[in-house]
């Protein structure tokens, strides 16, 4: 067998010298040259991506707003040629937030799809249910919609995260109501990895302030049955209740919190879906608080902001919301890596190039994003927002 490869490559090698002794010839054996080394997910027309997100169930409105944004964002670039000359193209799997389907559908768009690289997985449970597939496959997974430390600690070559920790959120909350006076603090979470990696985030900011958490309530994930969790809330009164879990679970929550006459505050982390969760509470969302991961998406003084705005339009896409200005930066920033890879593009040259990405050498527009060989958390930045009148926000 040996012997047989040997000597087809010698072949190889002695008709490319022959065809190479015309133009087209030359053509012929660089092209020939290019697809035997060719990356999987990688052509000379096309760029493979994968994306396994909850596009239906309870959690949906998160993968379709994140898709969303980051949909525009390619297709402004598809229509410029896209990146030396390849469209980028997102395979979409819905795994319906739940982890053995993430599983399943990131075997699937690596082994039988044949994806570059994985783009814009929603959720902790899921984006772990998918790490040691893609690891040992040794795929970039860029951008997940998630802020769980899993996906931070231990670091792994793989991945990239464009928004902050929901460490750094937490810390932001804890850090304004402890400003406030607020003590009794309450935490609603969703009982799987990532409701106990938000509630995690909390005690430790708490910690630092020589501060307990003054009951734990949870809702199983997909599920709208909170009535235990009002049960076990509603005695304690509780100042303000932090929420870690998705907005048809949080909204449902607040809902019955205020049948049954609480009074108190609502804090949720950005994951919830803000504009999805304000949407769902309706006249009953005024006032409940949100922290973000992206800049404020009615602000076109921010740059980034008015590029996404302008791109929505064009594309006749009305939707402005957090999400999809987060999938929209998270595409934008994804590109900036293509680009820095350059034509011979390949898994390894992608991560070299986004690891080349930080502050001094690339403008998002005015929201900061740096990678290094060492730390691939792209961002640290957290605001905070209010649901208002109308289903809107302020910050």
């Amino acid at each position: 067998m040996k012997k047989l490869k040997q000597l087809a490559v010698h072949e190889f090698v002695g008709v490319s010298k022959a065809i190479a002794k015309t133009k087209i010839g030359v053509a012929l054996v660089l092209m020939a040259m290019a697809n035997v080394h060719a990356e999987t997910g990688v052509t000379d027309k096309k760029i493979l991506l994968g994306q396994s997100a909850a596009f239906s169930g309870p959690a949906a409105q998160l993968g379709i707003q994140l898709n969303s944004g980051a949909k525009v964002y390619f297709d402004q670039v598809n229509a410029t040629g896209g990146v030396y000359g390849r469209k980028i193209e997102i395979i979409q799997k819905d795994d319906k937030y739940e982890a053995d389907l993430a599983a399943s559908n990131t075997k699937a768009l690596i082994e039988n799809d044949g994806v570059f690289a994985l783009f814009g997985y929603v959720g902790t449970a899921t984006s772990n249910a998918a790490l040691p597939i893609f690891t040992q496959a040794k795929v970039p997974f860029f951008a997940p919609y998630t802020g769980a430390q899993s996906l931070r600690e231990p670091f792994n070559k793989q991945i990239f995260n464009i928004r902050a920790s929901y460490n750094d959120e937490t810390e932001y909350l804890i850090d304004r109501l402890a400003n406030l006076g607020t003590k009794n603090i309450a935490v609603f979470y969703q009982n799987d990895a990532y409701g106990k990696a938000g509630l995690a985030g909390v005690e430790l900011a708490m910690k630092k302030r020589n501060l307990r958490v003054s009951e734990v309530a949870t809702v199983e994930r997909n599920s709208l049955d909170v009535a235990a969790a009002v049960s076990k809330l509603l005695p304690k009164r509780p100042d303000a209740i932090i929420q870690i879990s998705t907005y048809a679970a949080s909204s449902a929550l607040v809902k019955e919190m205020r049948k049954a006459s609480y009074t108190g505050m609502f804090y949720n982390v950005s994951f919830v879906g803000s504009q999805a969760l304000a949407d769902t509470l309706d006249k009953d969302g005024v006032g409940v608080v949100i922290s973000q991961v992206t800049p404020f998406p009615w602000s076109p003084s921010i740059p980034v902001v008015a590029e996404y705005t302008k791109a929505l339009e064009k594309a006749g896409n009305k939707n402005l919301n957090f999400s999809s200005l987060e999938g929209y930066v998270a595409a934008k920033v994804f590109v900036e890596g293509l680009k820095r890879a350059g034509p011979g593009l390949t898994r390894e040259k992608l991560v070299s190039a986004l690891e080349s990405i930080n502050r001094s050498s690339y403008d998002v527009g005015g929201f900061d994003v740096s990678f290094s060989p060492s730390n691939h958390n792209g961002s640290k930045y957290v605001d905070m927002t209010v649901i208002s009148k109308d289903k809107k926000f302020r910050n």
